[in-house]
């Protein structure tokens, strides 16, 4: 008789891992694409966006031919996988695995190919974010050659050491879904590129008005609904864990927008939206490496908390005259940085040992269930600093010599003559069709 899948495959885990990539996929394109494109000047709309279509693209083709196995492939060594192919139809056809993590959870009902693609939106997504940092200035021949080289010594090593098995996950620290891997590696590194790339023009970094707020807005929409799949789809099954991921995630989001909101209002005297939007950012990506950790409570003080401490970041601390040396077009270092540094350490405290509980494997099961400083685990939040100290330090060194190396080939940011233009000297395209000024 001819059965569609073999026995190992649960169709219903599979579909959701399928979905939940697909969201976190829209959440680049078109969602950041579009925010971007909306939140910068009307000059670099076209660059913007295209600089997130561009990595989109890139980080895909070098993730199956050697990124995705150096990230949770076989151990190599105790911070990186073996490199190799992730294309051929036995591979991809058979039961997901990842090596050096199998004996710390159940075994996984979906192929490769399905666990090679989660994967891939998920790295896609860090080096998008990074390029918040240097929008408006950097050569897109740079990013061009940045993209794959970033992805392939940086990324892995934080996702090989932390979700692949690696010497991070064996020490029992938690990042449920980035906060580390992704967020704290893409601000750190960000910020770096943004210090090494140099600032826009004078005239932008002091009038840099968003072009359509409405379309920044769309961005910011699929962003927050694509969450979902970020932080729904890492417990990698369909189970009880995976709705209490998506439900804390929107929680966090919704408290860290409306205190975000109120810190303006008391500031500045006015809401805005682009600081809700902020706000936005900063809960979803606080409550990343917590979402299937901490219980409602957790989720609502994480959200707080992330209305706070990235407000106080990005308004004051980035406001000093030394972090102002920096031109962080949008503020990566706080939303992101920061916001996903002071997450991962809230897991140390607020992670409940009740949340991430695998049926038929117990609560005692290694790397089932984390237990935080308020149930007992002070060990967890030294843990915690411990992993954010490795990814800070590691982004810190590695991105400063990639792009030092680049620099050697071509110029990392525009020449000042492109930078007065914006797209229409880059792409020999403009957003619009009306209008030439560059506002």
């Amino acid at each position: 008789m001819l059965v569609p899948s073999p026995q190992w495959l649960d169709t219903g885990d599979n579909a959701w891992q399928l979905a939940a990539a697909t969201f976190v996929g829209l959440q680049s394109i078109p969602g950041l694409m579009v925010l971007y494109g909306g939140v910068v000047k009307k000059k670099w709309a076209i660059n913007s966006a295209f600089m997130t279509l561009y990595a989109f693209a890139s980080v895909l083709v070098v993730w199956v031919l050697f990124d995705y196995n150096m990230a949770f492939g076989p151990q190599w060594f105790s911070f990186l996988g073996k490199p190799m192919l992730a294309t051929s139809a036995l591979f991809t056809t058979g039961q997901a695995t990842i090596p050096a993590a199998a004996s710390g959870m159940p075994p996984l009902a979906f192929p490769m190919a399905t666990l090679v693609f989660f994967q891939f939106v998920f790295a896609a997504i860090t080096v998008i974010i990074l390029a918040g940092s240097v929008l408006g200035r950097m050569s897109f021949k740079a990013w061009v050659i940045f993209c794959p080289v970033w992805m392939t010594f940086v990324y892995t090593v934080g996702a090989f050491s932390l979700w692949g098995g690696g010497w991070l996950a064996a020490k029992g620290v938690a990042d449920f879904s980035g906060g580390y891997v992704i967020h704290l590696a893409a601000g750190v590194s960000g910020f770096v590129a943004a210090a090494m790339v140099g600032p826009r023009l004078q005239q932008d970094r002091e009038h840099f008005p968003p072009n359509s707020l409405l379309v920044t807005l769309v961005g910011a929409g699929i962003l927050w609904l694509g969450w979902n799949g970020f932080n729904g789809g890492d417990p990698y099954f369909a189970n009880a864990d995976a709705g209490a991921a998506v439900l804390n995630t929107n929680v966090a989001t919704a408290v860290g927008l409306l205190v975000w909101t109120l810190m303006d209002k008391i500031a500045y005297g006015k809401p805005s939206v682009i600081g809700a939007v902020n706000g936005m950012i900063a809960g979803l990506v606080a409550i990343t490496p917590a979402a299937g950790y901490v219980d409602g409570w957790g989720a609502i003080i994480i959200g707080i908390c992330a209305g706070i401490i990235p407000w106080l970041a990005m308004n004051k601390l980035q406001k000093t005259k030394l972090m102002m040396k920096v031109d962080d077009t949008l503020s990566v270092f706080s939303t992101h940085g920061c916001a996903g540094l002071m997450g991962g350490l809230l897991t140390g405290i607020l992670a409940n040992p009740k949340m991430l509980e695998y049926i038929g494997t117990g609560k005692d099961a290694p790397g089932a269930s984390v237990t935080g400083w308020a149930y007992g685990s002070f060990h967890q939040f030294v843990l915690q600093i411990e992993g954010a100290a490795f990814i800070i330090v590691y982004n810190v060194i590695a991105t400063f010599i990639i792009l030092k190396v680049i620099s050697f080939f071509t110029p990392l940011r525009m020449d000042e003559a492109t930078l007065k233009v914006g797209d229409d000297a880059v792409h020999g395209e403009t957003a619009y069709a009306i209008g030439v000024e560059g506002e």
